[in-house]
């Protein structure tokens, strides 16, 4: 992603300055380009690579903080294996009342979320009320 933006703004730059030779050497002599337009156009392109830099440099953080989460909910459910946990589940009756088991073994579902096999329960990491030793 950063290497596309930073590519795009340095075109978009490059393309200008050739526009804007092309005005110059192409003007009237009579009537000059404004100065102030020009000059404004510069620094209306540098905020745009500035821009595309802190877009590109915010993406970096955001991929790093969320492979922070990731791994510290991974450490957190491995921390549970051989601890009583309380969650809500259903009886082989078919009422829901808080359940306590303790979790066997951590895995990851299909769709990549942490899931907890306690007792004859399998429930989610969001899924535990509370945690006893």
């Amino acid at each position: 992603m950063s290497t596309s933006s930073i590519t795009s703004s340095s075109k978009i730059q490059m393309d200008y300055m050739k526009l804007l030779v092309t005005q110059l050497q192409n003007q009237n002599p009579l009537e000059p380009l404004d100065n102030n337009d020009m000059a404004s156009q510069l620094a209306q392109f540098s905020q745009l690579a500035q821009l595309e830099t802190m877009n590109s440099s915010f993406a970096k953080v955001l991929e790093n903080a969320k492979l922070n989460y990731a791994t510290s909910l991974k450490s957190y459910a491995t921390s549970l294996i051989g601890k009583k946990v309380s969650f809500v589940g259903e009886t082989e009756s078919g009422f829901k009342e808080i359940i306590n088991a303790i979790v066997e073994k951590i895995y990851h579902d299909v769709d990549g979320s942490i899931v907890l096999s306690a007792g004859n329960y399998t429930l989610g990491l969001e899924n535990v009320i509370s945690v006893k030793n």
